[in-house]
């Protein structure tokens, strides 16, 4: 049993789960990943196995055909699943995001609607805010839907959407005409339907061609063009225009969890690949880790990565109380993700000439984690929202 990671104050049913998905990555998911990774190939045959599973449902509330558990036990789920390959996590990171927007903000219908399709993973989820010269700054969103006697119009363009072609349900965040004097309460959330594939997948919708990355190969990141493509009033998040940013917001909490969660499954992975090659590798006639250099990384690895394990688990365990967790989602994802980028070259380092080979999994590690320190936002971001999450809770009163 690994010393690292352990959570305590699970149920039995998080123990089973978390069982069963540890022996499905080490059987189905890290033996395959470097072939899959390597052609980027989209891994068909494991999100059937996590079908089968019900992964897909495992945050969807019971009445709705899912398995209705804690975002503590998602995390901890997706944790395990980048331990294997990060980029299979990102095939569900998305798709829970929408069953959490949904579950929260739909309407009945569109609960009804969706959710039970969503459990057994007959709808994929996916989501988008950004734009070609969006960055960080959401309020400046330029795609816009414009309301007509049928529904609405939108125009624009969005861009890095993961499983972009192989969703067919995407939460799209768009500029609608409020009224508001603040930017972002005139930001709707539309629920888009569409088929999968690439090309113009419906009238008005394009989704372009894959986008070729360093890093995070086989799921598929994408633009969407829109281009007067129509979409009834009933397809806005919650029934009411202006809420978008605040629903958003709300799935971005779960996300940066979800990143804190992928950061500590790489990190994890990094350490098991540097603790083994260290006591394999010899020099001086003796395995390198017993030379006093590779111990202490060694040592310094597994306590970043159990440092930011621990954040994680209090950031999910918060928001699953119902209490606010911006700060400590931030903290968890800022810490997590700057932890697995250091751990990960680490490792790189003490696989030495090896770790440059695409013959070892690190070679694919050292590409991945980099994307962790950007998506969710930024570790610049996140200082920002936890700075102000602090002076709001330490405001000086003299």
């Amino acid at each position: 049993m690994a010393r690292l990671a352990q959570t305590a104050g699970l149920t039995d049913i998080q123990e089973e789960i978390l069982a069963t998905v540890r022996t499905f990555v080490d059987k189905e998911i890290i033996p395959h990943a470097q072939t899959l990774e390597h052609g980027d190939t989209y891994p068909a045959d494991i999100v059937e196995g996590m079908k089968e599973m019900g992964l897909f449902g495992l945050t969807i509330p019971e009445e709705y055909g899912g398995l209705g558990e804690s975002l503590l036990t998602y995390a901890l789920v997706v944790e395990q699943i980048a331990r294997g390959w990060m980029s299979v996590s990102g095939v569900i990171n998305t798709h829970f995001i929408v069953a959490h927007m949904l579950k929260q903000h739909g309407t009945p219908e569109q609960k009804q609607k969706y959710l039970p399709r969503m459990a057994a993973g007959e709808v994929r989820g996916s989501f988008s805010m950004s734009e070609p010269e969006l960055g960080s700054d959401v309020a400046a969103i330029r795609t816009r839907a414009v309301r007509g006697e049928s529904g609405y119009t939108v125009n624009g363009q969005k861009m890095w959407l993961t499983n972009g072609g192989t969703s067919n349900l995407t939460a799209v965040l768009v500029k609608t005409d409020e009224g508001a004097e603040k930017p972002h309460q005139n930001l709707t959330t539309f629920l888009v339907e569409k088929p999968e594939g690439y090309g113009e997948v419906l009238p008005g919708l394009t989704i372009p061609g894959k986008i070729d990355k360093m890093g995070y190969k086989g799921v598929d990141t994408t633009e969407m063009v829109f281009d007067g493509f129509e979409i009834p009033a009933e397809q806005i998040l919650g029934g009411v225009s202006g809420q978008g940013f605040r629903h958003m917001m709300d799935g971005v909490e779960v996300g940066r969890v979800n990143v804190a969660a992928r950061a500590c499954g790489i990190a994890i992975r990094a350490f098991e690949l540097a603790i083994e090659y260290s006591q394999q590798r010899k020099t001086f006639g003796k395995p390198i880790v017993e030379h006093q250099a590779i111990a202490f990384k060694l040592a310094e690895m597994a306590t970043k990565v159990e440092a930011a394990h621990l954040m994680m688990v209090n950031a999910a365990r918060l928001k699953d109380s119902g209490q606010r967790n911006d700060v400590e989602a931030g903290m968890a994802k800022l810490i997590a993700s700057e932890y697995c980028a250091e751990v990960t070259q680490e490792a790189f380092r003490i696989h030495g000439g090896y770790g440059y080979s695409k013959e070892y999994e690190i070679e694919r590690l050292m590409r991945e984690a980099p994307f962790l320190l950007i998506g969710e936002g930024t570790s610049e971001i996140q200082k920002t929202i936890i700075s102000r999450g602090l002076l709001r809770d330490y405001q000086s009163r003299g």
